[in-house]
């Protein structure tokens, strides 16, 4: 996918979950010029294992699949700390309101319809990437920043320390020359 310089720091990876072949495999052969990795799962389960496993950039989500549906993995993606900044998008037949108002609740960023139109599909996944590239480069500026701030307060920490101690041991000798002068 085309990126900005220096926001993504590796090879995306999508994640196609669907439980028939022949649409991971179609969906596969549209983004794999895009220069992405992908990897793909046949049910909500096995999808959860392999994010677990190694966490994708993005994610292409059938809603309707047999045992665990999408709606539930992206509740369960979304509700957990680890996963719930992966972004979604949500593929299936249905074209009613009612279908991505659900998939939508349930935290998917985007929706397509089926049949997938190329174009469309690779414009939505080249934005929604590098949304994710642009939201994980804040988040490791974030954690740079909070180690600095940790580490600054700790030295100020050490500083105040001597500080107070200088100032007790100046008090303590001022105490012992007044003494010593009769005062």
């Amino acid at each position: 996918m085309n990126q900005a310089p220096g926001v993504a720091d590796h090879i995306q990876r999508i994640l196609i979950v669907d439980d028939e072949r022949p649409n991971r495999q179609v969906l596969e052969a549209m983004l794999v010029p895009e220069g992405v990795a992908i990897s793909t799962a046949c049910s909500g389960e096995e999808a959860l294992a392999l994010v677990t496993l190694e966490p994708p950039d993005l994610i292409l989500l059938d809603v309707m699949m047999p045992g665990m549906d999408g709606y539930h993995v992206a509740r369960t993606l979304k509700g957990s700390a680890a996963t719930q900044n992966i972004p979604i998008i949500m593929i299936t037949a249905l074209g009613d309101r009612d279908a991505r108002m659900r998939g939508l609740d349930a935290g998917a960023e985007d929706f397509l319809t089926k049949p997938v139109d190329r174009a469309e599909l690779c414009v939505r996944v080249r934005n929604l990437l590098r949304l994710k590239a642009y939201g994980d480069l804040l988040g490791k500026h974030s954690e740079m920043l909070e180690r600095k701030v940790a580490a600054r307060t700790a030295d100020l920490a050490v500083r105040t320390q001597a500080l107070e101690e200088n100032a007790a041991a100046l008090r303590r000798s001022e105490e012992r020359t007044n003494y010593a002068l009769g005062g």
